[in-house]
C-alpha cells in the first residue's frame, strides 16, 4: 500500500509541475501578446499622425502658392517618359579614374543622428 501512496503523490507531483509550467508559459504568451499590441497602437498612431501632417504641409502648401489652381494633380497621362542618356566620353576622351573619388567618399565621417 505504501508504494501506491508513494505512487499518487509523484502523479499528483507532476500534475502540479505541468500545471505550473502551463501557466508559466500562459504569463508569458499573454505578456508578448501585450507587448506586441502596444507596439502596433504606437504604430498607429504614429501612421495616423504622419498622415495628419502631410495633410497639413500640402495645405500650407497649396495656400502659400500664388496661384493654387494651376497646380496640376499627377496622374499617368500627365507623365512623361524620357530615355536613358547615352554614356558618353568626355570632351577630352579620357575618363576620369573612379578610385580617388570612392576613396575621398569613404574617408568622410558620418556625423551621428538624423
Amino acid at each position: 500500500m505504501g508504494g501506491l501512496h508513494r505512487l499518487a503523490d509523484g502523479t499528483l507531483l507532476g500534475v502540479f509541475a505541468a500545471l505550473a509550467v502551463l501557466a508559466g508559459l500562459t504569463l508569458h504568451w499573454q505578456h508578448r501578446w501585450t507587448m506586441a499590441f502596444q507596439r502596433f497602437e504606437t504604430t498607429k498612431l504614429l501612421s495616423h499622425r504622419l498622415t495628419e501632417s502631410t495633410a497639413v504641409l500640402e495645405q500650407h502648401l497649396l495656400q502659400s502658392t500664388t496661384r493654387p489652381a494651376s497646380l496640376v494633380p499627377t496622374k499617368v497621362a500627365n507623365l512623361i517618359h524620357l530615355d536613358r542618356p547615352s554614356v558618353s566620353m568626355p570632351l577630352d576622351g579620357v575618363e576620369p579614374p573612379l578610385l580617388p573619388s570612392l576613396q575621398v567618399r569613404a574617408q568622410r565621417q558620418i556625423r551621428p543622428g538624423y
